[in-house]
């Protein structure tokens, strides 16, 4: 069965830092055995097709052991289906299509993470911003943006997710990796 999936990297060409240009990234997933490979942006988004019956995490680690051999370091990576991206975007507890898409974030993770560690954040001293927890996503609605959000800010902090990677995207990104990803 063909599956269509988006990769979510890490942390990459941030500041001319752990560069991973997206040309050598659709080689390496090519490489790997997926097809229709694409990239968006610069910020590590990738679409791909694969006949691999293999769970998300799996083709996630298949991709990350390839991204540090052939760059040298590592890079945190979250595969996610076609599927699962309509339903984050579905599910979404803001009104997404009267917001910017700066406004509106959804922060991937690689696990649930239970509401008591965001225990610590009193949502009525961030107001107007909010956060909810979703299916293995966080939504933030920034009004101001991400660049000027006090609750992504606190949100941000590692104790909060130790032992789960999250990646965040802003909603024009995640709205077009749904449209990218639909079979």
């Amino acid at each position: 069965m063909t599956t269509t999936y988006a990769a979510l990297l890490r942390g990459i060409n941030v500041s001319g830092h752990r560069r991973v240009p997206m040309a050598e990234l659709r080689a390496l997933l090519t490489e790997l055995g997926h097809r229709d490979v694409r990239t968006y942006l610069q910020s590590g988004n990738a679409v791909f097709t694969t006949d691999a019956d293999k769970t998300d995490d799996a083709l996630a680690a298949d991709l990350e052991r390839a991204i540090e051999k052939h760059f040298g370091f590592p890079v945190d990576c979250l595969v996610r289906s076609g599927a699962y991206l309509s339903a984050v975007a579905d599910a979404c507890p803001f009104p997404a299509a009267e917001l910017e898409g700066k406004q509106l974030h959804v922060t991937f993770l690689s696990g649930a993470v239970d509401p008591k560690r965001l225990a610590p954040i009193d949502p009525a001293a961030y107001l107007p911003e909010e956060f909810r927890l979703g299916d293995r996503a966080l939504y933030l609605y920034a009004p101001n943006g991400l660049g000027r959000s006090k609750l992504g800010e606190a949100l941000a902090k590692p104790s909060l997710f130790k032992g789960v990677i999250a990646t965040s995207r802003n909603w024009n990104t995640v709205a077009k990796l749904v449209e990218m990803t639909r079979d």
